[in-house]
């Protein structure tokens, strides 16, 4: 008798293991109704730039962007772009001392991208100074009441069959529940520091050229006197086994942000300034060396 009850629960262990494998298996996802978004991406656009690769690839970069801003705005960015002019790395691109970009800057994708599609959410992955995981949602959820805030903020998404020939074309995504400071591009295009930026996303391949990845990015944000919509465009690498390199941006990095003002490291490990006639740090809670 006791064989035989050991049997069954062998039995009922196995069956319930089976049944907590099933819905795991069903949700195997069916490639051939994604479009095929395998492999390296990166943006065509390299340079060289004075601010850094610009938002719009179309126009020139600075206040050649002709971005949206409100008064307010526009006089931050002038005063960041007269930083940069001085010597110095602007005061708007959190880049500078290796945080992170966050949303919507990291889609400029200035290293190499990846993206894996899975059943329930798709995962975008720029390389830059950090390597970024963007997770897109795209099982129907409801916005949460709270956000918990980051530079990438969360993403919801939707799968879009827009010909009507059984295959998805289109990923719409909107992400929202920032944090800052953010900046658009490397130049410093400012965010409005109240964080409350919507980001909206068409992301589809060319049917012309399915080398070819179009992200179609809106963004609402106060700082704007409008929504801007700019057109992104990723071109595939042709090796279909790409290497992928690992970037830290702190490594070697020699900007250094003390209260409001950004120094350098000298290659001897000395403070220096980034531009003519800058205050030094305070040091007040530090013993004064003695001349």
């Amino acid at each position: 008798m006791p064989r035989i009850i050991l049997d069954r629960t062998v039995v009922a262990a196995f069956a319930l293991a089976v049944l907590l494998v099933l819905p795991t298996a069903a949700q195997v996802i069916d490639s051939g109704k994604y479009p095929d978004l395998k492999g390296q991406w990166l943006r065509p656009t390299r340079g060289p730039f004075v601010h850094g690769p610009p938002w719009d690839t179309s126009k020139s970069e600075g206040l050649g962007q002709q971005a949206p801003l409100t008064n307010e705005y526009r006089a931050i960015y002038e005063a960041d772009l007269a930083d940069q002019a001085a010597g110095g790395p602007g005061n708007n691109w959190p880049g500078a001392t290796c945080r992170g970009h966050g949303m919507p800057a990291v889609m400029a994708v200035f290293q190499p991208m990846e993206i894996v599609v899975a059943p329930e959410v798709t995962y975008v992955m720029p390389n830059d100074v950090h390597v970024y995981v963007r997770r897109i949602y795209t099982d129907g959820r409801e916005w949460p009441k709270t956000i918990e805030p980051s530079f990438l903020g969360l993403s919801h998404g939707k799968w879009i069959d827009e010909d009507g020939d059984g295959r998805f074309d289109v990923l719409e995504v909107e992400t929202r529940g920032f944090k800052g400071p953010r900046a658009i591009d490397i130049s410093g295009i400012p965010l409005h520091e109240d964080n409350q930026t919507v980001v909206k996303e068409r992301l589809y391949l060319d049917k012309t050229d399915q080398n070819v990845l179009r992200n179609e990015i809106t963004i609402i944000d106060n700082a704007l006197t409008q929504p801007w919509t700019v057109t992104q465009t990723y071109r595939r690498m042709p090796d279909p086994r790409p290497v992928w390199v690992e970037t830290e941006c702190a490594e070697g990095q020699a900007f250094v942000r003390i209260g409001k003002e950004n120094y350098m490291l000298s290659a001897d490990g000395h403070l220096m300034p980034t531009k003519k006639d800058q205050v030094p740090p305070d040091l007040r809670y530090f013993r004064q060396t003695q001349k």
